[in-house]
Parts: structure tokens; C-alpha cells; sequence
């Protein structure tokens, strides 16, 4: 595809995201990370855009020195979690919109592509390796199969860092996790990454506004009581933790996530 590669404008754990063309940018596999995980982000991004969901047009695919890359559209505004912190947009506010995306996700319909719970902790496993103790991974395999069968499509990373401000409104990247599974699944995800890591990690006092904000606003969207939504992301808590854990989050929280885990997994037995 027509392009080049041009400054480095971000980057997460799997890739890097730089200026490509105009209007365009191509997010490109970092060094290391196989191809297939960028494949599949693009077959994943590709579906739920033609399924009407809140995901950015695949314009194409490139390989550049052995690595894949996927070209967007250039999505030009802060992030949503820039956006907060300045004060252009309140607490409440950032909470109210990453529940109106949260939402829009789980009314897609889920593409064939997507993974179920299971498969996607069994390909986490697979790319991760033995990392974790084996009591864990039996506990959080165990858990999966008692819960409630797999039924929306959810983005699986969903937080202000996520989601660009643009002037057509704000856009929700990365959706390399997006799975099928529970609501209470999503909602357990967005807990944790706005209420329990990034208060180790980040100067934001809001951070707890933003997360009850967007719960509560799920709810009134959704139609179901707050204390019922509480109730059904619970179970998902200690699954979202491995999830972080297999990733390679936050090392310096290794200890302390491993023992919400099985915390979280005792208060069910």
C-alpha cells in the first residue's frame, strides 16, 4: 500500500503507531512480537467495523522489514485520558462516554472471529507461557466454565487511553482483545484497568470518578440496576487479573495481583 513511514506518534506493548500518509497512519508489530498478533487485530478491527461497530476502517495491510502493520485513518485529538487530565473534559464526562462506547460494542453483533472467553484466556496461555502458578490457572479455567455462557462482543481493553477525541466525536482503537463474553466481563476490565492499576501508576486523582461514572451510566444505558451490575462483574475480577498478569502488566504489581486472584477465586468456591 501506498505510504512511508514517518515519525513515531505512540505505542503500546505489541506495536508501535506511526505517520503513514495523509490522513492515515500504520500501526506496525514491534520487533519481536509475532505477525499473528497484528493479523489478527486486523481481521478483528476489519469485522466489527462491517458489523456497525465503534471500530476505525482497516484501509490496508502492509509488511515493512519482516513486520506487519495495519493502516488507519489518522485520528486526530487527545486521547480521552489527556482530555481529563487538562480539564477539557470532567470525570463524570470520560466516565459517561467510555459507558456510550462500552455499550455500542455489546449491541454489535459478535463476528465470527471473535473469541470466546476460553479461547482467548487459551491463547493468552499459549503466548505467555508458565508464568503463572498452576493452582491459578486451573482456578481461573474453572471459573470460566461456571459462569454464564459467552453472548456480547466486548472490546476487552476499554479505558481512556483507548479512546481519541476527535471532532467527529470520540473513536475507540485497539482491538486486539475483542472477544465474546459476558457484559459483566467488560465491565470487570474497565474496573480494574481505571481503579486498580493506574492509581500505582498515574497522578489521577479522578481516576475513581471516571470508573463509578462509567458504571453508573452503563446501568441507566443498559437498564439494569447498579447493585445488579456489581453483582455480575464481580466474578469476572479474578479472570481479568490473569488476563493482566499473562500480559505482562504493571511487574511491579505481580505480587500484589496474584494474591487478588486467588482471593477472588476463594470467595467463590
Amino acid at each position: 500500500m501506498q505510504g512511508s513511514l514517518g515519525e513515531k506518534i505512540g505505542e503500546g506493548v505489541f506495536a508501535e503507531v506511526h505517520a503513514w500518509a495523509p490522513g492515515q497512519v500504520v500501526k506496525l508489530a514491534k520487533p519481536g512480537i509475532p505477525n499473528w498478533a497484528l493479523q489478527h487485530e486486523a481481521k478483528m478491527t476489519r469485522a466489527v467495523f462491517a458489523a456497525g461497530g465503534p471500530a476505525p476502517e482497516v484501509l490496508g495491510e502492509v509488511t515493512l522489514d519482516g513486520r506487519f502493520g495495519i493502516v488507519l485513518p489518522r485520528f486526530d485529538g487527545p486521547t480521552l485520558k489527556q482530555a481529563t487530565r487538562t480539564g477539557a473534559i470532567t470525570p463524570e464526562q470520560a466516565g459517561a462516554i467510555l459507558a456510550t462506547l462500552c455499550l455500542a460494542a455489546h449491541k454489535t453483533p459478535p463476528p465470527p472471529e471473535a473469541l470466546s472467553l476460553r479461547q482467548a484466556m487459551d491463547a493468552r496461555l499459549r503466548f505467555a507461557g508458565s508464568v503463572l502458578p498452576e493452582r491459578i490457572i486451573t482456578g481461573v479455567l474453572a471459573r470460566i466454565e461456571h459462569l454464564a455462557p459467552d453472548d456480547v462482543l466486548c472490546h476487552s481493553d476499554l479505558h481512556p487511553g483507548n479512546v481519541i477525541m476527535t471532532a467527529q466525536g470520540p473513536r475507540l482503537i485497539d482491538w486486539i482483545g475483542a472477544a465474546r463474553a459476558p457484559a459483566g466481563y467488560e465491565i470487570a476490565q474497565c474496573h480494574v484497568l481505571i481503579a486498580e492499576l493506574d492509581p500505582e501508576y498515574a497522578d489521577d486523582p479522578e481516576r475513581a470518578t471516571v470508573n463509578s461514572a462509567l458504571q453508573a451510566e452503563y446501568a441507566r444505558l443498559a437498564g439494569i440496576a447498579p447493585a445488579a451490575l456489581t453483582a455480575a462483574m464481580k466474578p469476572y475480577l479474578p479472570i481479568v487479573r490473569v488476563f493482566l498478569l499473562l500480559g505482562g502488566a504493571m511487574p511491579d504489581m505481580r505480587e500484589r495481583l496474584i494474591q487478588r486472584v486467588e482471593a477472588g477465586l476463594r470467595s467463590e468456591d
